[in-house]
Formats: structure tokens, sequence, C-alpha cells
């Protein structure tokens, strides 16, 4: 496998920023790493409020701050397994694990982000995760 590019290189520091502050908790800083315009889609389950489609910067902060109240404060688990990067393409795989704070029942999900990286920002995340399960889980789904 070749080593990593300058612009490779670039990508992934980007996509390990987006990934700090991810797990920092600040809706508001997440948005700082992504462009103006953006392709975000989360597919899956319709009945959960934050999958679908975005399209600005501005939509990203809203994200998380419908989800994150879902579950249970300092019980959600991320990991993080692997970081591939080829171009301005990054996939990131890896485990989310949350407890709903309306049932108190937890689910456990592998993860998979693809990431487009441009001039140093974010234009597009795709986030692939069962969420069908998710829903199941928080009583969203038959």
């Amino acid at each position: 496998m070749p080593p990593e590019t300058n612009h490779e290189a670039n990508v992934r520091e980007t996509v390990e920023a987006f990934l700090r502050l991810l797990g920092e908790g600040d809706a508001d800083s997440v948005a700082d790493v992504f462009a103006e315009e953006i392709d975000w889609f989360v597919p899956g389950e319709e009945s959960l409020p934050w999958t679908g489609h975005r399209s600005h910067r501005q939509q990203v902060p809203e994200y998380f701050k419908v989800m994150w109240p879902v579950f249970v404060a300092g019980e959600s688990e991320a990991q993080i397994h692997k970081i591939l990067v080829d171009g301005s393409d990054a996939v990131v795989l890896g485990r989310f694990a949350h407890t709903v704070k309306a049932n108190g029942r937890r689910f456990d999900t592998p993860v998979a982000f693809h990431l487009t990286v441009e001039n140093g920002q974010i234009v597009r995340l795709h986030l692939y995760e069962d969420t069908h399960l998710v829903a199941k889980t928080i009583g969203a789904a038959d």
C-alpha cells in the first residue's frame, strides 16, 4: 500500500478533527469542519427525525441537537476501528452504543461514515448504521 500523499494526510487530519469535535459533544463546533454546501445523508428508518438529507452547514448542529437528547448522557460509546483515506475520500469504520433515555434500553450498532474533504472542509457525509435497530430500541418503529 503506497504512503499517503500530502493531500490524503490533510483529508485524514480533517476527518480526525471531525471525530474529535464529535467526541467533545459540541454540535456547533462540529459544524465548523463542514463546507457551506454539503451532501449529508443518513439513510434508513424515516421514523427517526435525524435521518435523511441535509445540504447546508447550518443544518449540522440541528442533527446532533435532535439526536443527542434521546440518549442518556455519559452512557454513549463510540469506537473507531479504522480510517481509510483514498484521495479526497475517507471511510471511518466503527461502532456506536447508546442507552435510550425514555426506556433505558441499550443498542450497539456497527457504523461506517463516507466522508469527502475538499479544501480542508467536509463536503460529503454519508452515515451507514442500523437505523431500524435504533428506531426499534427507542420505540419509534414497530
